[in-house]
């Protein structure tokens, strides 16, 4: 029995797949740039920041994390061509909002003991930052600062904030 959400996608998709021309799209990104950028549903990455179909990567996980990001901007770069990558946090993000203890609460909370010790799968830091800016500055230093990022790259990483009240973006570095 399918839910409400599933019914959803499958009717949202029949129509989007009835009118849908994108299928000849090339695999590398058009415009040989990745985004780097978060999760937050607030943020609908492809209209805010101007990206069509088949012109870049947008990676997505909580936080705009260039960590987490990393396994996917290898295989961007490295098999795919990405020459440029744009790292976009975001304001109001939850990552500002809580401690890797209080996280670990959490899951012990409402998952028990074999769940905490399962947080082991990524050291239990779910990488949570104090300061908006100081993270967007922190994480552009981290992949500087990658062996797994070349030369070439490293030049063209840009770090930015989204406003979720504005929609706008701003240059941090």
């Amino acid at each position: 029995m399918a839910t409400p959400i599933q019914e959803n996608l499958v009717a949202k998709n029949k129509a989007y797949a009835s009118s849908f021309t994108g299928g000849g799209l090339a695999l590398p990104p058009a415009k040989k740039y990745a985004v780097v950028t978060c999760m937050d549903a607030r943020i609908h990455a492809a209209e805010a920041y101007g990206i069509y179909l088949g012109d870049a990567h947008i990676i997505r996980n909580a936080g705009a994390s260039a960590r987490d990001a990393l396994r996917s901007l290898v295989i961007s770069e490295q098999l795919l061509g990405t020459e440029e990558i744009l790292l976009i946090k975001h304001t109001g993000c939850g990552m500002l909002t809580f401690k890797n203890e209080d996280a670990e609460a959490l899951v012990k909370k409402n998952l028990g003991e074999d769940a905490v010790k399962a947080l082991v799968a990524f050291k239990g830091d779910f990488l949570t930052f104090p300061e908006l800016d100081e993270a967007v500055k922190d994480d552009v230093e981290f992949l500087k600062q990658s062996k797994l990022i070349p030369e070439k790259i490293k030049s063209k990483i840009s770090g930015w904030v989204y406003e979720v009240e504005t929609g706008k973006v701003r240059s941090v570095v």
